[in-house]
């Protein structure tokens, strides 16, 4: 059921039309496409089963079904799922919280090339959550995270050389953040940017406040 060197499998047709149907809003037949590429046992869409459990996607909303079905496809190897894992691990929804698995999950989500990931770990790092606190360690994660292009590894790396006086540099990875971003990120950019009295960010607030009106968020 997965895809192979030879072309694409029947997984991946059902993925796709899953995917579509979420974009359309469509969520009980999302949740049916994934439920059929998940019967031949592809990690991809037993994550994404999750997903539909976790936020209500065609399902009722079910953190201890999410959290089942991450863990299955963690298993399997998917980085998305030990992604998915770790953030219910890190808030206790459907799981106990616990730190610890967390930063383990989002390490071996990151060693799979999940740039996300390497965000959390920073944030992990910054603040001495479940490892010894470690700006090194942090500015190094963010960045990493930011060069692969994730929006809140930019909007990190971003703060820290604000903080640092590197003005220029840092509204180069604030507008990166912006082309790379979701509804909610923009949000919380806004929120985050506009007390600041630099007129340039500022101005960047306000551009992010109007992509989050504008742009439909996709899903991971």
């Amino acid at each position: 059921m997965r895809s192979t060197s030879r072309g694409i499998g029947p997984a991946d047709t059902l993925l796709a039309l899953g995917q579509s149907c979420l974009d359309r809003g469509e969520g009980g037949q999302a949740f049916a496409w994934f439920r059929s590429a998940a019967r031949g046992g592809d990690a991809r869409a037993i994550n994404m089963l999750g997903r539909c459990h976790e936020h209500g996607w065609g399902v009722p909303a079910d953190p201890v079904q999410a959290a089942a079905h991450y863990r299955k496809a963690a298993d399997l190897g998917d980085g998305w799922a030990m992604f998915n894992l770790a953030d219910l691990h890190c808030r206790g929804i459907g799981v106990a919280r616990d730190d610890e698995a967390a930063y383990r999950l989002y390490a071996a989500s990151a060693a799979k090339g999940n740039a996300k990931a390497l965000n959390m770990l920073g944030l992990f790092h910054e603040s001495g959550r479940a490892v010894p606190a470690d700006e090194a360690a942090a500015r190094a994660l963010f960045k990493a995270a930011a060069e692969s292009g994730d929006c809140w590894g930019r909007f990190n790396h971003a703060r820290l050389l604000i903080g640092d006086g590197a003005r220029e540099e840092a509204l180069r990875w604030f507008r990166l953040a912006l082309d790379s971003g979701f509804p909610d990120f923009y949000r919380s950019m806004a929120v985050a940017l506009a007390p600041h009295p630099d007129p340039q960010i500022q101005a960047l607030a306000a551009d992010a406040l109007r992509l989050a009106e504008t742009r439909k968020e996709a899903c991971r």
